[in-house]
């Protein structure tokens, strides 16, 4: 299956779109007015907006539109050009993209984060859906692609981990639209390519052990994301995709259900599943409630 760059770029909208919407679904249950609506069936009171997750993923599209792969150093500027303090940014994406738009190096910025260490946070593996969507014919490329993707703002290996197994797994389900996908192959498919990261890799190899379980159950094991890193995110994040592959809906529900970083959990599950299952699969009232994409994206997208 070779793709061409329109079928690339409606892939990545598509996988977007399905981001977009599990973030601003996922994120109106941090509202204190929502608290009672019920995760599992309700519909919190329109409009849904999305977070930076939504944002930084438009970025990660419109520099894949524009380049057919990623540039760094656009990625960089467009991140620090087009982020809105009002989206809920954590510290440290604050701290590089205001040092990104003084001038400093992105390559240097990040590598200072966190006493030198770099960040593991899961903001890498939150917006790379896409991008695995737009290289569903070559998977190896989608790895390499979502490392670079991940380079800009996390220099630590397990931040960078997550974006891969990410992008990995939505290319893998995008190149398998209309199949029936078992689960085991989706976290396999994921822990093929991602060949660094220990605590990723263990997480996402429990996850193959719990495929039975219950959202609660998993997320016990797993994570939820309340720790803000790719170890205790994507894990959790996987399994909801890869049990509930065909079901948008059930997919990014089970995500608030269990609380923790509901709207980076929702945004991954939905980028996933909607590569699968297409713009179609999501409900049409929730499509509806969600917050438009900017108009940048739409002009040069």
């Amino acid at each position: 299956m070779a793709l061409t760059e329109k079928q690339r770029s409606e892939r990545a909208l598509g996988s977007l779109t399905g981001l977009s919407v599990g973030d601003a679904f996922g994120d109106q249950f941090f509202i204190l007015a929502n608290r009672d609506v019920p995760a599992e069936s309700g519909m919190p009171p329109a409009p849904w907006a999305w977070s930076d997750d939504t944002e930084m993923a438009c970025s990660v599209v419109d520099v894949l539109n524009q380049n057919g792969q990623i540039d760094q150093d656009e990625l960089a500027r467009s991140f620090a050009g087009r982020f809105d303090v009002h989206r809920r940014y954590g510290a440290g994406a604050l701290e590089l993209l205001e040092r990104v738009r003084r001038g400093d190096h992105w390559h240097r910025a990040a590598r200072e984060l966190f006493d030198g260490k770099g960040s593991f946070g899961n903001g890498a593996a939150m917006r790379v859906a896409p991008l695995g969507a737009y290289f569903a014919d070559d998977p190896g490329r989608a790895a390499e692609q979502a490392l670079l993707s991940a380079e800009v703002t996390h220099a630590h290996v397990e931040g960078i981990a997550g974006a891969v197994a990410v992008a990995v797994a939505t290319a893998f389900v995008s190149s398998h639209r209309g199949e029936d996908v078992p689960p085991k192959a989706v976290i396999e498919a994921a822990l093929e390519r991602t060949t660094m990261g220990e605590y990723v890799r263990r997480g996402l190899r429990r996850a193959l052990r719990l495929l039975s379980k219950s959202p609660k159950e998993a997320a016990h094991e797993l994570g939820n994301g309340s720790r803000i890193s790719a170890q205790d995110t994507v894990p959790y994040a996987l399994w909801v995709a890869a049990t509930r592959l065909t079901d948008y809906e059930a997919a990014v529900r089970a995500c608030p259900l269990v609380g923790g970083d509901m709207d980076t959990t929702a945004a991954i599950v939905g980028g996933i599943v909607a590569a699968h299952v297409g713009v179609e699969g999501i409900p049409e009232p929730w499509l509806e409630a969600r917050e438009p994409l900017p108009d940048w994206l739409a002009v040069t997208g």
